[in-house]
C-alpha cells in the first residue's frame, strides 16, 4: 500500500458548476470516509453550492466563507488553514481553499499569488492536503500560469498531472513589489521619540481621506505596530506615507531593515512567545497587506477600505 506524501497541494482547474462539484465533492467525501477532519474555505456562492451538494454530510465539515475570512490574503494561512490544521494535531486533514476568484482586485492579486506559493513553505512536511480550485473559464492567463507555478499537481477534468512549471519561489519574487509612490502622498520621517506623532499623523491623514470609526482605530493600531517594528528591527527610524486609492486609504512604513522570513505576518505565534505579533496583527486588522523586501530595506503597505 502506498503511503501519501505528508503535504499535498493540487490545483483543480474547473469550468462550470458541474466540473467544480465533480472535482470537490469526491475529495470531501473521501476525506470523511477516511475519518479525516475536512474544511471548505471558498467564496460564499461556491460554499452554498458545496453545502447543497454534500447534503447531511455538510454538518461534518467546517464551512468558511473565504470572501470574508480571506478578504486579506495575508490572513488565510494563519487564520484559516493553520487554525484548522493545528486544531487536529496528529491527524491528517483535508482543506479546500479557493483564495482567487473573479472579482479579486488588481491590488489584491499579487498577495493572493504569493499566498499560494507560501502555502508550500508553511505546510512542508505536514500531513495536510489542500485542494485549490481555479475557475479556468473566468480567470485570466496570468492567474492560471501562476497556479501552475505554485501547485506541484494540476487536476483537469478528472486527470491529474505533475506541473512542469512548479516554482513557487519564482512567484514570491515576481510579486515582491508594492509599486511606485503615488503623487498625493503625505509623508513623515520618524524615530523612537516620535511614535505618538506617527499615530496622530496617520489618523489625521486617514480621516481627511474618508476613513472613520473603528476602521480609523484599526489603521492607528496597524501604523503603531509597523512603526514600532521599524524602531526595533529597521535601524531605529523609518518613514510613514499615507495616500488614497479608489475606496481605500493606504499606509506604508518603510525602513532599512531586512525582513528575511517570507512567512512573516502569516505564521501563527505561540501564546507564550514574547513579541513577533506585529505583522500578524496588521494582517488581522487591514483589508490588504503588501510587503516588498530588498537589500535597501523593507516597505510594508496596509490598505483600509473606506465606508466598509
Amino acid at each position: 500500500m502506498s503511503i501519501p506524501a505528508p503535504f499535498s497541494h493540487p490545483a483543480l482547474m474547473y469550468r462550470g458548476e458541474g466540473e467544480y462539484l465533480a472535482g470537490t465533492l469526491p475529495f470531501v467525501r473521501s476525506g470523511l470516509d477516511a475519518g479525516e477532519p475536512v474544511a471548505i474555505a471558498v467564496p460564499g456562492d461556491r460554499l452554498a453550492l458545496l453545502r447543497a451538494g454534500l447534503g447531511a454530510a455538510a454538518g461534518r465539515v467546517r464551512l468558511i466563507d473565504m470572501s470574508v475570512a480571506g478578504r486579506n490574503p495575508g490572513r488565510i494561512i494563519p487564520g484559516v488553514l493553520r487554525r484548522f490544521a493545528d486544531a487536529h494535531p496528529g491527524r491528517r486533514v483535508r482543506i479546500i481553499g479557493e483564495p482567487i476568484w473573479r472579482g479579486r482586485s488588481a491590488a489584491e492579486y499579487p498577495a493572493c499569488a504569493q499566498h499560494e506559493a507560501l502555502i508550500n513553505l508553511a505546510f512542508a512536511g505536514r500531513a495536510v492536503t489542500i485542494l485549490c480550485p481555479y475557475d479556468a473559464a473566468a480567470l485570466d492567463r496570468r492567474t492560471l500560469a501562476d497556479a501552475a507555478l505554485t501547485h506541484p499537481v494540476l487536476i483537469e477534468r478528472g486527470v491529474e498531472r505533475v506541473s512542469p512549471d512548479f516554482n513557487p519561489e519564482k512567484v514570491i519574487e515576481v510579486y515582491n513589489d508594492v509599486g511606485p509612490e503615488p503623487v498625493d502622498t503625505a509623508a513623515l520621517d520618524f524615530d523612537a521619540d516620535a511614535l505618538g506623532e506617527v499615530r496622530l499623523f496617520a489618523t489625521a491623514e486617514a480621516a481627511r481621506r474618508g476613513l472613520t470609526g473603528d476602521r480609523l482605530l484599526d489603521l492607528e493600531l496597524a501604523v503603531n505596530e509597523l512603526a514600532a517594528n521599524s524602531i526595533v528591527h529597521g535601524g531605529g527610524r523609518g518613514t510613514l506615507r499615507v495616500w488614497s486609492l479608489p475606496g481605500y486609504v493606504v499606509c506604508e512604513v518603510s525602513d532599512e531593515g531586512r525582513l528575511a522570513d517570507p512567512l512573516a505576518g502569516r505564521r501563527p505565534v505561540p501564546a507564550n512567545a514574547h513579541g513577533g505579533r506585529g505583522l500578524l496583527l496588521v494582517n488581522q486588522v487591514a483589508d490588504l497587506v503588501r510587503i516588498a523586501r530588498s537589500d535597501d530595506g523593507t516597505r510594508v503597505q496596509a490598505h483600509f477600505a473606506v465606508n466598509r
